[in-house]
């Protein structure tokens, strides 16, 4: 059974880092930080605004 929530977490947190992605913030930080905050993170997540996306200088 501790085998399975191990699973769901470290799934839960990849899906995390892929919203996180779309909403233009770091993957990388809130796939650690859904390790342990878990649903919250997703909430968090799905509730916060998009970030404005960074204008390239050429």
């Amino acid at each position: 059974m501790e085998n399975e929530f191990a699973i769901g977490l470290g799934t839960l947190a990849l899906i995390n880092a892929g919203l996180a992605q779309g909403k233009n913030r770091s993957g990388l930080n809130w796939f650690l930080l859904s390790l342990f905050l878990g649903p919250v993170a997703t909430l968090i997540i799905v509730v916060w605004d998009k970030l404005p996306e960074k204008k390239e200088e050429s």
